[in-house]
């Protein structure tokens, strides 16, 4: 049975209803649910999944809509509704009590003194609302993503001319006076700055940075495609000027995958006259060209952050490639991982939430070994062009085609369970992951990661078979989720954790390596 109940002019925030819809999905007797505004792209996933009925013919993105197709004789429609109302009842108490403005005059009425308006709404209405915030003087974080080009470059320059930041669209992570903004770690205040265009990449350096006993002064993203020819860079180089007239500020730090050549050298001219020192990690970026703009390159993300501390304390910056444990305990824990592999036991099955994280592991893997992703280094490792299951596999779970009429893995870890159940088997030798805590994340990424490792080591071991489990944790003593529990359930299930994403890659890579897959 198919039906479809549509509520006119009922706007509810999607990441809400998208994870209504995955609780309602639980009952039984659901085959499918869909819960969601008549976008386009929604109405799309519910063309799709089979499930588009006339009512949705006139359908607006004002809309609300449940699409089910379920069991009559389990469930009843009546049922679904119910569930609904309940769901969404929980979510509305959790927040009883808060005043939330309707509207950003209304917010600034009410915070008089703001001076920066965090925007996350559908991207066909998120440039409208971000001009209008620039135009009264505010700085922005533009969460929302689907911003066409030309209205991110319009954007961009109107807020250059204000002085003001533009960060974004698909801007994920800030830390302005202390303040983490969407997916962001707690970390203390202190005198290293960022400027980052990659949201787990700027985490993993700010966690790296705290956990060395340091911390952040200024944070500030740019989103993904600030560093293009189209761009030109226009928000990095904002925060760079920013850092560099910011008191507070010693250390500037860049992260993002390289620029254009154009906008590098507008990065490099700039950094060129600062006179404080900047750490840059260009992923996969010239090192030479770095150096000759005067700044310090670096070999990972975690590099970076070391780097970062030693200038502040006016130590020698030095390459790290290593590990914090012993050669000698690195070497004993390859040994007794590939004692417990089988001869046909053959590939790596890495599932990451964190799209840098997930570039940082296949660049230094793919230096190696051919690894297939949805990332790719070379068209020829496309995933669609993996043979079957034979092969290793490093995915990019947050990206556009896992995501669709979806959370976030970082918020709901689903889409890497799913993972786990479809592409883990016996040839299966080495799973790598990342966990990541903090404002935006998952309460609990690292139980869920554990319940899946453990299921799947039930499943393998029927056949007599068990596999390696490496991860790291990019997170802080202060994150809500609580590292050290998280630390603790994570090796309670038989898993390796690393202290960073780069110790955690170079353990599987010697893995790999010594069992000769």
């Amino acid at each position: 049975m198919i039906k479809v109940i549509v509520r006119e002019n009922a706007y509810y925030d999607s990441v809400t209803l998208m994870l209504i819809s995955r609780e309602m999905k639980k009952l039984d007797g659901v085959e499918e649910v869909l819960v969601g505004m008549g976008t386009d792209l929604n109405l799309d996933l519910v063309k799709m999944l089979e499930m588009f009925l006339p009512e949705l013919e006139k359908v607006t993105p004002n809309d609300l809509f449940i699409a089910a197709k379920f069991d009559e004789s389990k469930v009843s429609m009546d049922e679904l509704i119910s569930s609904f109302e309940e769901q969404l009842n929980r979510k509305k108490e959790a927040h009883a009590g808060e005043y939330q403005p309707p509207t950003l005059r209304s917010a600034l009425n009410f915070m008089p003194d703001a001076n920066l308006v965090q925007i996350s709404i559908p991207g066909q209405y998120a440039a409208n609302e971000a001009e209008d915030a620039l135009n009264q003087g505010l700085h922005v974080m533009l969460f929302s993503d689907n911003v066409p080009m030309e209205d991110e470059l319009r954007l961009k320059q109107l807020a250059v001319d204000k002085g003001l930041l533009m960060m974004g669209p698909d801007c994920g992570t800030a830390i302005i006076n202390g303040v983490p903004l969407c997916f962001a770690n707690v970390v203390r205040r202190g005198r290293i700055g960022l400027v980052g265009a990659s949201g787990t990449g700027t985490q993993e350096i700010t966690v790296r940075i705290h956990q060395l006993g340091e911390g952040m002064s200024q944070v500030i993203g740019t989103g993904g495609r600030d560093l293009s020819e189209t761009i030109g860079g226009l928000m990095m180089i904002q925060g760079i000027k920013a850092l560099m007239a910011d008191p507070d500020t010693e250390v500037i730090v860049l992260v993002s995958k390289p620029p254009a050549p154009s906008v590098e050298k507008k990065i490099y001219d700039l950094i060129s006259k600062s006179d404080k020192p900047v750490v840059i990690d260009f992923i996969g970026g010239d090192a030479e060209s770095i150096r000759q703009a005067g700044a310090i390159p670096c070999l990972s993300l975690e590099d970076a952050a070391r780097k970062a501390v030693a200038v502040l304390r006016k130590e020698t910056p030095v390459d790290f490639d290593g590990f914090d444990a012993p050669q000698e305990d690195i070497d004993q824990l390859v040994k007794e991982a590939v004692a417990r592999l089988k001869p046909d036991q053959k590939y790596l099955r890495a599932f990451y939430t964190g799209g840098t994280l997930t570039d940082e592991a296949i660049k230094y893997l793919g230096s190696d070994h051919v690894i297939y992703s949805n990332i790719p280094l070379t068209p020829d490792q496309a995933m669609e062009r993996m043979p079957g299951k034979e092969g290793h596999l490093c995915l990019d779970l947050g990206e556009d085609q896992f995501t669709r009429g979806r959370p976030h893995p970082m918020i709901d870890p689903l889409t890497r369970s799913e993972f786990f159940d479809t592409h883990v088997d016996e040839s299966t030798a080495l799973i790598l992951v990342d966990v990541v805590l903090g404002y935006g994340s998952h309460e609990n990424a690292a139980g869920v990661v554990a319940d899946s490792v453990a299921q799947a080591r039930a499943r393998l071991e029927t056949s007599g078979k068990d596999l390696i489990a490496i991860a790291s944790v990019t997170g802080t003593d202060q994150d809500p989720q609580n590292l050290d529990e998280s630390i603790a359930s994570l090796e309670q299930a038989g898993i390796t954790v690393m202290p960073s994403n780069a110790q955690a890659v170079r353990l599987v890579d010697l893995i790999m390596k010594a069992a000769g897959i």
